[in-house]
């Protein structure tokens, strides 16, 4: 191929060899300058859209908060309060306190409610929140002595989760549910002698002989180790002060009972843990006696779940764009 090209051959115009190297420079200088130009239009389309979508969702939250103002609680039907403790029990999650603590207000003020459900598929997590909420259970009960409160363990209630179930009246579980693990761990692990073999130094200055406790980079301290094992006792003996009340004679205690076994449904009703065999369903229909299920379980509003989604859309946009310009360059 020869290294020039006949740029013209126009009558009047003379004709100018264009080396194959600049060609080719001006085409992608072309093809990069669509390819940004195209960019731009679709982010400009994106931003659009998004205002338009936080419009509408804004307009749908105002309007739905409206009417859960002008709501009259006064003349609602009679009805099972249902309310989900799904996930890991923490401070953010679902299954926070406030969360919990806000649906059980809910499903206790209104007039309609005759008894309430707590459907269970968690394996625990923060005793802090677990005890908030059993609390809670335990304030409403009194202030609302007509209106009972059942736990119903579907695939797992155990640790945090069976705290708060231990408050209801009553609990029921499937034969296969899995319940219990009533106790208290704190993990970590050690690196020490890793870092030896590697030749890595931990280098840490405190202000305060114990803030850097239980460090994993540092040796064992058994001054440490005593200290937090206390901490852990004693949180474990308020849980097991919480299931004795909350479940009084009912309970056969076991030399095993509270060292965090997990029994099958069938076990636990055996052993007191629980009542009997039962549904969401069967609870309303046989013992509440009113199968119309209502569900006071908190959720995010249509604005919050939209937010969240399009921040991780923007995110991964603003990374795509981030990287097509890199390869620009």
């Amino acid at each position: 191929m020869s290294p020039t090209e006949t740029s013209s051959s126009t009558p009047g115009i003379p004709e100018r060899s264009v080396p194959v190297w600049e060609r080719a420079v001006l085409e992608e200088l072309a093809l990069s300058t669509i390819r940004e130009q195209r960019s731009r239009r679709r982010w400009s389309i994106f931003f659009r859209l998004l205002t338009v979508a936080l419009l509408l969702g804004g307009a749908a939250l105002i309007y739905a908060s409206v009417r859960g103002i002008g709501g009259d609680s006064s003349a609602s039907d009679p009805h099972t309060a249902l309310i989900n403790i799904d996930g890991v029990i923490d401070a953010d999650g679902d299954a926070g306190s406030e969360r919990i603590v806000a649906a059980l207000q809910a499903a206790y003020g209104d007039s309609g409610t005759r008894a309430v459900v707590l459907r269970i598929n968690s394996p625990g997590g923060s005793p802090v929140q677990s005890g908030i909420i059993y609390d809670e259970i335990h304030r409403l009960r009194s202030a609302h002595a007509d209106k009972p409160i059942y736990a119903v363990i579907e695939d797992l209630g155990a640790s945090g989760a069976y705290y708060i179930a231990a408050a209801a009246d009553q609990i029921y579980v499937n034969r296969a549910s899995l319940v219990g693990s009533i106790g208290v761990v704190m993990e970590g692990f050690g690196a020490t002698e890793a870092m030896q073999k590697l030749g890595i130094e931990r280098r840490v200055i405190t202000a305060g002989e114990n803030k850097a406790l239980l460090d994993p980079f540092l040796p064992r301290n058994p001054a440490q180790v005593a200290h937090v094992t206390q901490m852990v006792n004693e949180i474990h003996q308020q849980f097991i002060t919480a299931v004795r009340q909350g479940r009084g004679d009912r309970l056969k205690e076991t030399p095993d009972m509270f060292s965090g076994l997990v029994w099958t449904g069938s076990r636990s009703v055996e052993l007191g843990l629980a009542d009997g065999l039962g549904t969401v369903d069967s609870v309303a229909r046989e013992l509440v006696q009113v199968d119309t299920l209502v569900d006071y379980t908190v959720r995010d509003s249509v604005a919050e779940r939209f937010a969240k989604r399009v921040g991780v859309a923007f995110g991964a946009g603003a990374l795509r764009a981030a990287l097509q310009g890199a390869q620009l360059r």
